[in-house]
């Protein structure tokens, strides 16, 4: 979820890690774990469930062995297995950076889950019910539940520095190292390993795959800690520069413009209208942005007609800017003559146009109107259903102290020009077994369709390896049908990689 400008990510980034990078816990000279155990059951892919709940805290040490870091997981162990140590496990975990694991946690694979009265545009004041969660993969693994450092109850101690852990290699080092310490910790050596990663955490999936490996260049140590399979929602691995950007998004403006009637939908299906959106973006479109100024006026003309036609845009407006239709002139002018903007991380969700307080998050459609309900909930499951006692507040996203500051292999700051992806295709040589599931929302202006095909088809992988689906959805994945749609396609892809 990184919508923040550039610009304003530079200027914080000038003046440098200070104290604010760095949360004490509630008592920083504490080097006994916390940890807070629950018994509990529920019916999970049409099966009764006995499971723990088990919100446990771990450190991370620094060079020197001292506690660096306090790392504070939920992990839902099934109990009434007998086969515990072979089960699979599934290593789960959101984006950002700096977002904790809270969107997955009670939005799509968690045993409890945020109801919301409407799936679009619901109410944004408490009460805010959670319920039970039929579609979570409880039935055919266990979830482990990660919030990095700086996010959720996790926290830089006063003895690390923020820089050991906010940036994409630090970050994927510390997720294997956690892994590895639960593994030994719950003697899991034979049970078969999945990642889970949604937006940003895509992109530590994907190097936290390699890195598991180990190697003299990798950590420095010989982890051997191979995976079955990653699972990737909403991929941010990669955003090519300049015109390939642009006809990659080109997919989700369609879908979008055909949720909200602005094309006829009569003529034809979502998938149908999609299709024809990618094929126009992949050849004339590309091509015409690739002409530039060579471009002549009657086929200038053409391409802006049938990119309007295909987005609910005028002509008129794409010829004034260029062609060239970021996400941002999309979402403001799509419904612009109803008085409303779309939202980018889910543009199925409207607000007014008239008094937007412009900040790219907390003034988006969808992040408005669905976060109050995440939090709310969520805060009381933790507190009065698992018991946590814990008088910290729960970051669920840390733009100044984590997101702002981030170091993608450049610098802090400083955006990526790779294809993280790369990494994933590097695991993928290395182990031959291992399986890659890929899902995008239709409806995601942030981590396009368009962009996780260009990432996956431009890595190296293996493609007979990796399976790829689109969901009714935006960057999240809110509604019951889409979440048991999905659910039911990584409930078979792990079946589906075990020997």
């Amino acid at each position: 979820m990184r919508s923040a400008s550039v610009l304003l990510s530079a200027l914080l980034v000038l003046q440098g890690f200070g104290a604010a990078c760095v949360h004490a816990a509630e008592d920083s000279s504490q080097t006994t774990p916390r940890r807070f155990e629950r018994d509990l059951q529920g019916v999970f892919g049409g099966q009764r469930v006995d499971y723990k709940a088990i919100v446990a805290e771990s450190f991370i040490r620094n060079d020197e062995g001292e506690p660096a870091a306090s790392l504070i997981t939920t992990s839902y162990v099934r109990s009434d297995s007998a086969a515990r140590e072979s089960r699979p496990v599934v290593f789960a975990f959101n984006g950002g950076p700096g977002a904790a694991a809270i969107w997955l946690h009670v939005g799509l694979v968690g045993p409890r889950v945020v109801e919301f009265e409407k799936d679009i545009e619901p109410a944004t004041t408490p009460p805010f019910p959670l319920v039970d969660n039929p579609h979570s993969i409880l039935d055919v693994a266990d979830i482990v539940l990660i919030d990095p450092p700086g996010t959720g109850f996790s926290r830089v101690l006063p003895g690390g520095d923020p820089r050991q852990f906010f940036g994409v290699r630090q970050d994927a080092e510390t997720l294997v190292r956690f892994i590895e310490d639960w593994i030994r910790e719950n003697g899991r050596w034979q049970s078969p390993r999945f990642l889970l990663g949604a937006s940003y955490g895509t992109v530590r999936a994907a190097v936290a795959s390699q890195l598991l490996a180990g190697g003299p260049l990798n950590t420095g140590n010989m982890e051997g800690l191979t995976l079955n399979g990653v699972m990737l929602l909403g991929l941010a691995v990669y955003r090519p520069p300049g015109d390939i950007s642009l006809a990659n998004l080109v997919p989700t403006l369609a879908a979008t413009a055909w949720y909200h009637g602005k094309v006829d939908r009569d003529a034809a299906t979502l998938e149908q209208h999609v299709a024809a959106a990618s094929e126009f973006a992949a050849d004339p479109y590309l091509r015409a942005l690739f002409a530039g100024a060579r471009l002549g006026e009657r086929e200038r003309n053409d391409i802006a007609q049938r990119l309007a036609a295909l987005t609910g845009l005028s002509a008129d407006f794409v010829l004034e800017n260029d062609l060239r239709i970021s996400s941002q002139a999309f979402a403001g002018e799509l419904l612009r003559a109803r008085g409303l903007v779309v939202g980018r991380y889910d543009g199925r969700f409207t607000l007014p146009a008239a008094a937007g307080g412009g900040d790219p998050v907390a003034d988006d459609p969808a992040m408005a109107q669905f976060v109050p309900g995440f939090i709310a909930a969520f805060n009381g499951y933790m507190r009065d259903e698992l018991g946590i006692d814990i008088a910290d507040e729960y970051e669920v996203i840390a733009f100044r102290d984590v997101n702002f500051r981030w170091d993608y292999g450049s610098g802090p700051g400083v955006m990526p020009t790779r294809n993280f992806a790369e990494d994933l295709a590097t695991a993928m040589r290395r182990n031959p077994s291992l399986r890659v599931f890929a899902g995008s929302g239709y409806y995601d202006l942030v981590t396009t369709m368009g962009a996780a095909e260009y990432a996956v088809s431009h890595s190296g992988m293996d493609l007979n390896r990796v399976v790829m689906h689109n969901y009714t959805s935006g960057h999240s994945y809110l509604d019951p049908a889409t979440r048991g749609a999905l659910a039911k396609e990584l409930r078979a892809f792990i079946r589906g990689s075990l020997r």
